[in-house]
């Protein structure tokens, strides 16, 4: 069903691959979007297992995107160094793909959970009031998962020779 990497040599073990992907600030979701063009965000998200939660507005496009085909894909960007003299990039990525959920439900535990995971890896050092009074607004969002069916790593060819991997 997923491809094989062209490049096997440059594919990174699933430990890498998945620990970028805990440890990315932002990746760029992939969706179908209107009229069938694809539709790219940027968007911050949080890992627990083979779940990857965002948070949304109750509309707009992503939203709509997602209702019409829940399959997407989520990039990571984790290393990246442009070397100009080489006329490259050394870079570390990972691609997931997956199937989302909307959660709506102010009851489902997933709900409650992402925001959680989003706190916690956004906003650590924030005060205990603050915080609980913005989790007490689980009505005012959505919280998208996503579920991994698959997940690559890719390293430069560069950073696995040089064994800088992660």
């Amino acid at each position: 069903m997923f491809r094989t990497m062209r490049r096997a040599k440059c594919q990174l073990s699933t430990e890498a691959a998945e620990k970028i992907l805990r440890e990315g600030d932002y990746g760029v979701l992939a969706l179908e979007g209107d009229d069938g063009y694809p539709y790219a965000v940027p968007i911050n998200y949080a890992v627990d297992g083979e779940k990857i939660f965002f948070h949304s507005a109750k509309t707009g496009h992503k939203l709509d995107a997602i209702r019409r085909n829940d399959k997407a894909s989520l990039c990571v960007v984790g290393k990246h160094t442009v070397v100009a003299e080489e006329f490259t990039t050394y870079f570390t990525s990972v691609i997931a793909f997956g199937r989302i959920k909307l959660v709506e439900d102010d009851a489902d535990p997933d709900k409650l959970r992402g925001l959680e995971l989003l706190a916690d890896k956004f906003s650590p050092n924030v005060d205990a009031a603050l915080r609980a009074k913005e989790l007490a607004r689980l009505s005012a969002v959505v919280v998208p998962v996503m579920t991994i069916e698959h997940l690559t790593g890719k390293a430069a060819r560069e950073i696995i020779r040089n064994g800088q991997i992660v």
